[in-house]
């Protein structure tokens, strides 16, 4: 079966976050929100949902629970119980959840830059310190570098992880995954690990669960994952939470506070439907989303003379290193001058203020016009 990957689909004026940040002449390639319809599948079951016309409080049915142990089973070979499974309106509230049930007042929370801002910001909205440990770049690859890791995480309450990694798009190989989680179960540190981009690996790379290391690390880890990202369906605000240590599960379901509610109905039904029944449009998806980022790196190296880009492992998203440039602020140079609306580096770290991160989770045409613009912008600068 053929899917269509191509057609572009209008956002101006459709309430999207993405296409009303900016003026209507900027093309939008920040936010991780991918100009690529929904799998049909999902569609068709929102649509056999809306039928039931009454759209009240839901929770997640055996159906939903089933399709996710499923599917985490086939991609993952890690076996999840379905009252494991905890159902939340987003990956952002999950980790603020844990960070306030588990680490207590004057632990340090250790995450690894750069990093996805609201990760970055996380340990703030609780009064925590927050120790970043920057990624090492060898051989075009991010690499942890365990002994400053380690040290950071003395004392620390949590480890904020992000795999596959935004903004680099690094997909962590087991043996660093491991070096890392044993690492936190040495120091009594939790982990909290944000999945959420679990699906989008490229060159046949298969994404690890924390988890699923070992029982001894699954015990210490709450994992958060949801459909929103590989089938683009991020608007309908559904996540869930792995947490297979029972007494952690149930303080971390308390941390709600009466402030995380339940999820939509849509959001559960969709979730249902992408994991049981779009396995073939999702491989078809990665296929193009590689493709495109070969395109990307190709026109990187050729079309756009002092940025440097290294290939991402994963996610749909592209780390720019703008300083050959020269420019002060790469992220508003491309936004005045070429009509380009991207997410500027000093958002993911402190000293990224020459970098920019690019989606290329879009029609090739819009990826195209982006970069004909940036380069457009070089050469007349």
């Amino acid at each position: 079966m053929s899917f269509d990957f191509d057609t572009i689909h209008p956002r101006l004026d459709t309430g999207s976050t993405k296409w009303n940040r900016y003026p209507p002449d900027v093309l939008p390639m920040w936010i991780a929100d991918m100009d690529i319809a929904a799998p049909p599948a999902v569609l068709q079951a929102l649509h056999q949902r809306l039928d039931q016309q009454i759209l009240g409080y839901s929770v997640a049915g055996p159906d939903v629970r089933a399709a996710i142990v499923a599917d985490l089973w086939a991609k993952y070979a890690w076996r999840v119980q379905p009252d494991e499974l905890l159902f939340l309106p987003g990956v952002e509230p999950g980790f603020n959840m844990a960070l306030h049930a588990f680490v207590q007042p004057g632990q340090a929370v250790v995450l690894q830059t750069p990093n996805y801002r609201p990760i970055r910001l996380a340990p703030g909205n609780w009064n925590l310190p927050r120790i970043e440990v920057p990624f090492k770049l060898v051989n075009a690859q991010y690499i942890t570098p365990m002994p400053l890791l380690r040290q950071a995480l003395t004392g620390a309450g949590a480890l904020l992880l992000s795999n596959p990694h935004n903004p680099v798009g690094k997909v962590f190989p087991r043996e660093e995954l491991l070096a890392v989680a044993n690492a936190c179960l040495e120091q009594g540190a939790l982990i909290i690990s944000d999945e959420i981009h679990a699906e989008l690996c490229f060159d046949g790379r298969r994404h690890i669960p924390t988890a699923s290391l070992s029982p001894e690390i699954a015990q210490r880890t709450i994992t958060l994952m949801s459909a929103s990202k590989a089938y683009n369906v991020a608007g309908l605000k559904t996540c869930f939470a792995v947490v297979q240590n029972a007494e952690m599960r149930e303080r971390f379901n308390q941390a709600r506070c009466g402030m995380v509610d339940s999820v939509s109905p849509l959001g559960l039904e969709a979730t249902r439907a992408a994991y049981s029944q779009c396995s073939d449009w999702l491989e078809a998806l990665l296929q193009y989303l590689q493709a495109n980022r070969d395109y990307l790196l190709d026109a990187v190296k050729t079309r756009l003379p002092g940025v440097v880009m290294h290939a991402p492992q994963g996610t749909f998203l592209a780390w720019l290193d703008c300083s050959a440039l020269g420019l002060d602020d790469p992220q508003q140079f491309f936004l005045e001058q070429a009509k380009v609306g991207l997410s500027a580096g000093i958002e993911f770290g402190d000293d990224c203020q020459q970098f920019v991160r690019l989606n290329f989770g879009c029609p090739r045409a819009l990826l195209e016009e982006g970069l004909q613009r940036m380069e457009r912008s070089l050469l007349t600068r």
